[in-house]
């Protein structure tokens, strides 16, 4: 592998990268992606009326690579602040494996394709939303927000909450109350699952001089935030249910999961200021993931369970 000469806390390559398949992958934020196309399917399928099958994986490929774009895109841009932090290290820039031109080149050659390939062959309207959440991402989070103010997860997580809003928009060319919903559940579930890993990697925050939220107003004033923003999205992921286009399952299973999700922002509330709140914020942070995911999840099986008696009784 040719050898890297890079200077990333200045944002320059000089030389060449040698990359090969995994590392463009890694740029992608698989991980995130995958999130992201699931909240999108869920979007889609959830919208009422019909859509050619082939238009819908059109829609789920282009959000799918849209929100890759985005990955590389924030990887470019991030490049400095990664080689810095523990977590962020090994990914393909600081490691040398690919440059930042690469990165650059890849996101925007991305997100060109998903936007005109969704407006071409799907509808304007999805393209737009498809569009305007990559530039939230790259520019309005990544460039401003994240460097800037603690609140940079607040109002940057809009960025992944608008792809059930997008499949809404794939089937009806519309935005509805109900994918504002889908939207709200997790623009207000970001705002703990972040701050909740940001107690446990507040050093390494603090090196890369991100200002996040405990490494600004200190820890106890992000653990009672914390408990707020549960206190907020527990009532909201009951909606679909209380709207009608979830059914019992979801309704129960939503107010569950968020007395379970407020128990375990309570218990991170509770914990003194140090040592003894890690342990409970990692596991407030693992079962964040668990809660979105479960919701969507269930969601997702009701409609799919409503769709097959349909088809059955045609």
């Amino acid at each position: 592998m040719a050898l890297v000469e890079k200077n990333v806390s200045l944002g320059t390559d000089i030389g060449l990268s040698e990359a090969n398949a995994s590392d463009y992958i890694a740029l992608l934020k698989p991980r995130v992606m995958s999130l992201v196309v699931f909240t999108g399917l869920v979007g889609l399928l959830a919208a009422p009326g019909e859509v050619n099958p082939v238009l819908a994986a059109i829609g789920i490929l282009c959000i799918a690579v849209g929100a890759g774009a985005s990955g590389a895109l924030n990887m470019w841009y991030d490049a400095d602040i990664d080689a810095v932090m523990k977590r962020t290290a090994r990914r393909p820039i600081p490691s040398g494996r690919v440059s930042r031109e690469q990165a650059l080149t890849f996101g925007l050659l991305l997100s060109a394709f998903s936007v005109v390939t969704l407006g071409l062959f799907v509808n304007l309207l999805s393209a737009f939303l498809l569009a305007f959440t990559i530039f939230f991402y790259a520019v309005i989070y990544t460039m401003w927000l994240k460097r800037s103010t603690p609140q940079n997860i607040v109002i940057g997580g809009a960025a992944g909450s608008f792809p059930p809003m997008i499949g809404w928009a794939v089937v009806t060319n519309s935005i509805s109350m109900e994918s504002l919903v889908l939207f709200m559940i997790i623009f207000l579930w970001t705002p703990p699952h972040f701050w909740a890993l940001s107690l446990f990697m507040s050093d390494d925050y603090e090196k890369a001089k991100i200002p996040m939220m405990p490494n600004v107003m200190g820890a106890a004033s992000t653990k009672f935030q914390i408990f707020l923003y549960t206190l907020l999205v527990a009532p909201v992921a009951v909606l679909p249910w209380i709207m009608g286009f979830a059914g019992p399952v979801y309704g129960v299973f939503s107010m569950a999961m968020g007395l379970a999700f407020l128990g375990y922002a309570r218990v991170v509330w509770r914990a003194p200021v140090g040592k003894e709140m890690i342990k409970p914020a990692k596991k407030m942070f693992a079962f964040s993931i668990i809660y979105l995911f479960g919701l969507y999840a269930v969601l997702l099986g009701e409609i799919l369970v409503r769709k097959a008696l349909l088809l059955a009784g045609a």
